[in-house]
């Protein structure tokens, strides 16, 4: 069974949402994982896919849309499928993804924008309630 964590950011900023999104996928990329970030709609994939170009100076995340090269270490994706993608969910949606039990890890990313932390408690009940081992990451600053 999957091992979610919520991070839990101190801003209600959705920036710094997408911007947290971005570091925790490029750790995980460079750690070998393969990562599947599931986006809310097709704006928000938009806009992370130009960040992972450009968020962290010279360097960047290769990355594919999952609808053009879904076997890409690094995919975005806005399906109900997130194919042959077992390593790390990052779940940006409002609803638990139908297929993240096919993940070794899920990550949360929360901010104090209160329709963000409302979605993310009903998505913690869902995990909970399934038996999901969960863990919360309170970060301090960004």
């Amino acid at each position: 069974m999957s091992k979610v964590d919520f991070y839990i950011l101190p801003t209600d900023s959705l920036s710094a949402r997408l911007d947290f999104a971005c570091k925790l996928c490029e750790k995980a990329w460079r750690l070998g994982h393969r990562v599947y970030l599931h986006c809310q709609d097709a704006e928000q994939r938009s806009e992370l896919d130009q960040r992972l170009w450009r968020f962290k100076g010279e360097a960047f995340v290769p990355h594919d849309l999952a609808e053009v090269h879904a076997d890409a270490d690094v995919v975005l994706g806005l399906a109900d499928n997130a194919g042959e993608h077992h390593g790390l969910l990052i779940n940006l949606g409002a609803s638990v993804p139908g297929f993240v039990g096919q993940f070794e890890r899920v990550a949360e990313i929360v901010v104090e924008e209160p329709a963000i932390r409302q979605s993310a408690r009903e998505r913690f009940r869902f995990y909970r309630e399934q038996g999901y081992a969960l863990q919360d990451h309170r970060l301090q600053r960004l």
